[in-house]
């Protein structure tokens, strides 16, 4: 039997931790079960993790422990391109935004359900959305 912990993925140049997955292998069997849910961010931790976020734009949300940005585009498709990698990048983190679009604007509300509040997954995909829409 092996056991493997925590997969990871290198883009765009940085490592983004995607999901935790505890596999176990037996010679009749595989199982995959997803991994418990980051805790909610510290006091700490949200202070040195959402500092570079806070001055590229993104908001502390208190009425639900949450964090927004609105992003402005070109037109609609430059934001429904942005959309669409986001919402790739997502489905595989199991990690969906809450957004809204019209026309060349998006907003985002950031926040994990499980944990009632901000988690390290939220600061991964904010930074994942702040990278895709400077490309």
């Amino acid at each position: 039997m092996f056991w493997l912990r925590k997969y990871s993925l290198l883009l765009l140049q940085k490592p983004v931790e995607l999901l935790s997955f505890n596999v176990h292998f037996s010679l009749t069997s595989i199982s995959l079960k997803k991994m418990p849910p980051p805790p909610k961010l510290s006091e700490e931790e949200r202070t040195s993790l959402l500092q570079p976020l806070l001055k590229n734009g993104w908001k502390k949300d208190s009425s639900k422990d949450a964090i927004s940005k609105e992003y402005l585009f070109k037109n609609f498709n430059q934001a429904f391109g942005f959309m669409s990698r986001t919402a790739l990048m997502a489905e595989k983190m199991d990690h969906h935004p809450e957004w809204f679009n019209v026309y060349n604007k998006v907003q985002v509300t950031l926040w994990s359900h499980d944990v009632q509040g901000v988690s390290s997954r939220d600061i991964k995909l904010a930074t994942f959305m702040d990278q895709v829409s400077n490309s």
